[in-house]
């Protein structure tokens, strides 16, 4: 048991190092075909009960998977569409090394954000998330322009920040369980659950505090949001889709390792509260903000916060039904956010643009890719049948259940605001007509390829999830303690 932990350790690894030296053509191949296992044995993971691995440095129970599942998924759908979106080499060395450090990276980005929920314990977590700080930012800058190095120096910063943050909670966590456990002790996750009861509560309060606002940081909740949407923006697509449906998610999942603790010691009442104070302002924050946009790809940014304060508000819920739909959510997001960034790196290599104002006839210009941009839109906006649908819906009903109805109403408005800034971006740029001399066709079928894969899943989450995943997210929210 546990080798196939050891594989999705192992395999990215190694295909990033390769594509360092490899021709291009190989590492394309390769990425793909790691991306592709990748997510092929973290499904198989879905009906596994807690797996160990490398002596327990190495474990996975549901919630873990949950998350696993969502950074593979779009680890491989993004594999697919690097390919169509990133020109091969050939022509000059500076093309075919940019290729190589492209594609490198990006199995090294995988990796780490792979290896947060694979590994067992709060300080390797923290290591893991800042390991994808590091590699992430160099993605962000690859491209050498003025704009993308602003936005990697401005990402550093702040995320390095946030992360001195979180290594403090962490390290006041430590503390609070050296009272339990002696100086010396591990951080492993089964023997802080286990034992949290016993922890100070004040201490407790205060690295979970403190574990919001570090994490939260790196998963865009409002304050310390800044470096997102340029971030986003001036990133290779691909790495745009990875930030946004992958790394916001694995920041999440290190949150949810301390409520968990939280919980335990000082009750969920607390831990609810503080959530629910981030939520609402991300929340209000990106639906005004949605309103005002006018590049492309900080549209979706700012959608990705306001996604994540849905997340956070949800978690305020006492409702099992809610804690499910949460973690739903973070699928969801996944699949639709991803393929969202996949059709506007379409619209960018037909267009040359991400100036909104300068597009338009998206549809008509680009007749699969085109539409598909608009149903993922859809999707971002919880239109059925896609799966955000019936993820909001579950923490819509956990908060009526929950008796939070002026929350729940709040919580409505904002979305709606939300979608109204992400319908004008449909209605403007995709909807009107394709301006004269704009050749009607696709950039690349293997782009067309990754948003189909994309559209499929949010379909399949929205209209009827599998069994063996309902029955995930069931006792992943179990492990959260919300009695599902």
């Amino acid at each position: 048991m546990g080798w196939d932990l050891l594989v999705i350790t192992i395999a990215p690894f190694v295909v990033s190092l390769v594509c360092w030296w490899a021709p291009v053509a190989l590492g394309r191949a390769l990425t793909l075909a790691s991306g592709l296992l990748s997510l092929g044995l973290a499904l198989g993971l879905v009906t596994a009960r807690t797996t160990t691995a490398a002596a327990g440095w190495l474990r996975v129970d549901a919630l873990s998977v949950v998350f696993l599942v969502a950074v593979t998924f779009l680890y491989a759908a993004t594999s697919i569409f690097a390919i169509g979106y990133v020109r091969p080499g050939g022509d000059g060395t500076v093309t075919t090394r940019y290729n190589r450090r492209f594609f490198a990276g990006l199995n090294l980005f995988a990796w780490a954000m792979a290896m947060a929920p694979l590994v067992n314990g709060l300080a390797l977590l923290w290591v893991a998330i800042e390991v994808t700080t590091v590699v992430s930012a160099l993605l962000v800058a690859i491209d050498g322009t003025d704009g993308a190095t602003e936005a990697a120096w401005k990402y550093v910063l702040i995320a390095s920040m946030g992360l001195g943050i979180a290594l403090l909670a962490t390290v006041v966590m430590y503390y609070a369980g050296s009272s339990v456990f002696g100086a010396v002790h591990e951080l492993f996750y089964p023997k802080l659950l286990g034992s949290a009861a016993r922890f100070p509560p004040e201490v407790v309060r205060l690295s979970f505090v403190l574990a919001v606002l570090g994490y939260g940081t790196k998963m865009g909740l409002v304050p310390v949001h800044t470096w997102l949407p340029d971030a986003h923006s001036e990133a290779p697509t691909p790495i745009s889709a990875l930030l946004s449906g992958s790394l916001l998610a694995v920041s999440f999942y290190a949150i949810l390792r301390f409520y968990q603790i939280a919980q335990r010691a000082i009750g969920p009442t607390f831990p609810r509260e503080v959530l629910l104070a981030f939520g609402l302002v991300s929340l209000a924050v990106a639906a005004l903000y949605l309103a005002r946009q006018r590049d492309m790809k900080r549209l979706l940014a700012y959608s990705s916060i306001e996604h994540m304060g849905i997340l956070a508000i949800g978690m305020s819920f006492s409702a099992p039904i809610a804690v499910v739909g949460v973690l739903l959510h973070v699928l969801a997001h996944a699949a639709a956010k991803g393929t969202a960034f996949f059709g506007a790196g379409s619209m960018l290599r037909k267009f040359g643009t991400k100036d909104m104002t300068r597009l338009k006839g998206g549809v008509g210009a680009l007749p699969f890719s085109g539409p598909m941009l608009v149903l993922a839109v859809l999707g971002l906006c919880a239109m059925p049948p896609f799966g955000m649908f019936r993820s909001e819906f579950l923490i819509v009903s956990g908060g009526l259940a929950d008796r939070h109805d002026a929350l729940v109403a709040v919580l409505v408005v904002l979305v709606l605001l939300a979608t109204l800034g992400l319908t004008w971006f449909s209605t403007q740029t995709m909807l009107s007509p394709t301006a004269e001399g704009v050749l009607r066709g696709e950039t690349s079928l293997w782009i067309v390829g990754s948003m189909v894969v994309g559209l499929v899943a949010l379909a399949v989450l929205g209209v009827h999830p599998p069994g063996q995943l309902s029955d995930l997210l069931r006792r992943a929210a179990h492990e959260l303690g919300s009695g599902a």
